[in-house]
């Protein structure tokens, strides 16, 4: 997550290197519920996801950051999009206890 928020900071021009404090606060509130997510380490990719992790301001956030960085984070990331693109045949898991 922090990857794709990194390539939307720097293409929208908030910050010459690094993420501004806008974007910044986006990949804490996002790392945050991602800690708390039912299903743990296991956590299926957001687009099959049974349940969203975000209030939904924030979903509208994350959709514009994932919409932009999506096809620009196949080039600067190339191992994460491909480990991200795989993660997405794996099965919802049952909720963890």
């Amino acid at each position: 997550m922090r990857a794709m928020i990194k390539v939307y900071c720097r293409g929208h021009q908030h910050v010459a290197d690094g993420i501004c404090p806008e974007c910044d606060q986006l990949f804490a509130y996002a790392a945050q519920r991602l800690e708390r997510c039912r299903f743990g380490a296991r956590k299926p990719t957001c687009a099959n996801c049974p349940t969203h992790c975000y209030k939904r301001d924030r979903l509208e956030q994350v959709k514009v950051v994932m919409r932009y960085s999506g096809p620009r984070i196949l080039l600067k990331h190339p191992l994460l999009s491909l480990h991200h693109w795989l993660d997405g045949f794996r099965p919802v898991p049952a909720r963890k206890p």
